[in-house]
């Protein structure tokens, strides 16, 4: 199969990246305020509770989640449509980066469980009072923010050549 063009390929990645930066900073920018709540005047065991759910979540959510797992598919799927481009995929490259269609089913149960399971938690925090719903934003803005971070820095080590080294859930048939 020919390469495509570099600008297209270049383009693809920007797409998907950009696509999933823009979710992520708009949930960033959204929450960061109600995430700072808590620390205007905190009593110590409030304090306690804001840093032991921020790191809980940022371990969990940033390192476990972002970092070993979801942002490093997200980048080896881009980088995988940058090079074998198809036009549905094009169209919604920030969805298939995600996993969200054309993976392998296991891929796909877990990817939308995951993204269900997301929505369901928002509304159970939306409903929770301050300073509880504060702190477990602030844990998910540092998470969010982790993931970030490890998604540029591992376009910009791909761009060095170094792949991530996980399986990107194609479905059967691709590499």
């Amino acid at each position: 199969m020919k390469s495509p063009p570099r600008a297209l390929s270049l383009l693809l990645v920007l797409w998907s990246a950009g696509g999933i930066t823009l979710l992520f900073s708009q949930a960033i920018y959204r929450l960061l305020p109600r995430a700072l709540e808590p620390l205007v005047a905190p009593t110590l065991p409030e304090t306690l509770a804001y840093a032991g759910c921020v790191a809980f979540l940022g371990y969990t959510e940033g390192y476990k989640a972002f970092h070993r797992q979801f942002m490093p598919r997200v980048v080896a799927r881009t980088l995988h449509l940058a090079r074998r481009p198809r036009p549905l995929r094009a169209l919604l490259a920030p969805v298939f980066a995600m996993a969200l269609f054309d993976a392998t089913r296991r891929r796909l149960i877990v990817s939308w469980a995951v993204s269900l399971g997301v929505v369901v938690l928002i509304v159970a925090v939306q409903r929770l009072p301050m300073p509880w719903r504060g702190m477990i934003d602030g844990g998910v803005v540092l998470s969010l923010g982790w993931g970030l971070v490890r998604m540029v820095q591992l376009f910009v080590r791909a761009a060095g050549g170094a792949l991530p080294e996980i399986d990107p859930e194609l479905p059967a048939g691709e590499a």
